[in-house]
């Protein structure tokens, strides 16, 4: 039988494709799940299966947005320790969230990805480091929230191992041992990876940070990673705390020493590298180890400023991340693409550092690129999977900027008239269909006031 098909016609196109394709007013056609032809003009008529056909006129439609770095269970710590640098804020953090069960972190899970999906998120991951003695199936939890959605996935499993009385950050009682951290991650794996070209749920081994996690840790994780053929992740040069940490304790700054462990590759992708000399971002060019780009909360953690335009010079493949909504309270990454902009043109590369067409291929493309999914996701080209974002910018807020990219990129938030995934509609109207969103409001309401007194009474 036919697959069924979806035509959107009479819109602008941005493919994010190798030339940067674009048309001023073209079609797609999505057969299935995956996309059947995109061109110029109106779709080709008498086409079978037709069950559906969009009029995209005002609108842009551009290949779904990619996150690549978040923490969900966040979303319940929203607008807390709000001016603390990273170290502070962790610290002042830890103790809440070691009291993480199972129904705050499915709430929490729910809270971010609505969040992220209605603002054009067609796949999104999560780094889970905080599994508390007895708390249950967390990871189980956050995966069956995203399943629930219709959202493409990727739990990044963490661990940490080294406790405040191994001179880490996290509490004693927030951490597990290393061999209960690594059977886990590998059941998690066993679980729940699907390593298909269409795969809506993906898992990745995720220490971490050097300051919460053993060398031992990272050197096994990274060998089970590779054992099972799946991504590694991580937290690596966010602060110059770290960086200090790190020659510290091990007598290497934190690339040479990511190096030491294996932690450098094309299966690698690490979260924010705000500070990377020359060297640093040569050996990451050398051996294609990804970056997860996280402006806002670079920002909001006073971190500084990730020197983005030189790690594309030398072909570091870079993606977005919303980060943890406790440091980046948004939640959406509509945001990260103005900002990613915005915030690397006050370095020294000036308004050359980026431009809106170089912020969305970070948005799309690149995060494709950093989950090691770029035959699938990431562009608007026949044979990859229909995980489009039809943008409405005929409103007042776009209404006298010509050029869609730039105003998708330069404007307001713009709504999401259709959000498809997979070849599904997740958002219609800018409204998820999937979910209830006002029932996850009161959800997530009610998890970070009950998070919030179980912490108080602890």
């Amino acid at each position: 039988m036919a697959a069924s098909r979806i035509v959107i016609e009479n819109c602008a196109i941005a493919t994010v494709d190798a030339q940067d394709t674009e048309y001023a007013s073209g079609h797609i056609v999505v057969a299935g799940n995956r996309i059947e032809s995109v061109g110029a003009g109106k779709a080709p008529e008498h086409l079978e299966g037709v069950v559906r056909r969009v009029d995209g006129t005002g609108h842009l439609i551009t290949p779904g947005l990619i996150n690549t770095h978040h923490h969900f269970y966040q979303w319940l710590t929203r607008g807390l320790a709000t001016d603390h640098n990273l170290f502070d804020w962790l610290v002042a953090l830890y103790p809440t969230w070691a009291h993480i069960d199972v129904p705050m972190a499915g709430a929490a899970a729910q809270g971010s990805l609505a969040m992220m999906a209605r603002g054009g998120v067609t796949t999104a991951m999560d780094h889970h480091y905080i599994y508390p003695r007895g708390s249950g199936d967390l990871s189980g939890a956050i995966i069956g929230a995203a399943k629930e959605m219709g959202v493409r996935f990727t739990l990044a499993r963490g661990s940490m191992d080294r406790g405040t009385s191994d001179g880490g950050l996290p509490p004693d009682f927030a951490v597990e041992s290393l061999e209960g951290a690594l059977a886990a991650t590998e059941e998690t794996i066993d679980k729940h990876h699907d390593a298909s070209f269409d795969a809506m749920t993906q898992i990745a081994v995720a220490p971490c940070s050097p300051f919460s996690v053993t060398t031992e840790l990272l050197r096994q994780g990274a060998e089970l990673a590779r054992r099972k053929g799946v991504r590694l992740h991580t937290h690596g040069s966010e602060t110059i705390q770290e960086e200090e940490f790190c020659k510290e304790l091990f007598g290497l700054g934190p690339t040479d020493y990511f190096e030491s462990t294996g932690w450098l590759g094309p299966d690698v992708w690490m979260a924010h590298c705000v500070h990377m000399n020359d060297s640093d971002i040569a050996a990451f060019a050398r051996t294609k180890t990804g970056v997860a780009h996280c402006p806002s909360s670079n920002a909001r953690l006073a971190a500084g400023i990730a020197r983005v335009p030189d790690m594309l010079a030398a072909g570091v493949p870079v993606g977005l991340g919303v980060d943890g909504t406790a440091s980046n309270e948004s939640g959406e990454l509509h945001t990260e693409l103005r900002n990613a902009l915005l915030i690397n043109r006050l370095g020294p590369h000036g308004e050359a550092a980026l431009t809106a067409r170089q912020a969305l291929r970070l948005a799309t493309y690149g995060g494709a690129q950093v989950l090691g999914r770029s035959a699938a996701i990431g562009s608007i080209e026949p044979g990859k999977l229909a995980d489009l974002v039809l943008w409405k910018l005929d409103t007042l807020a776009h209404s006298s900027i010509a050029d869609p990219v730039i105003a998708l990129v330069f404007g307001a938030a713009a709504p999401v008239s259709l959000s498809l995934i997979d070849g599904r509609a997740v958002v219609e109207g800018n409204r998820l269909t999937t979910v209830d969103e006002d029932a996850i409001a009161r959800s997530t309401r009610d998890e970070a006031r009950r998070l919030a007194r179980i912490a108080a009474e602890a």
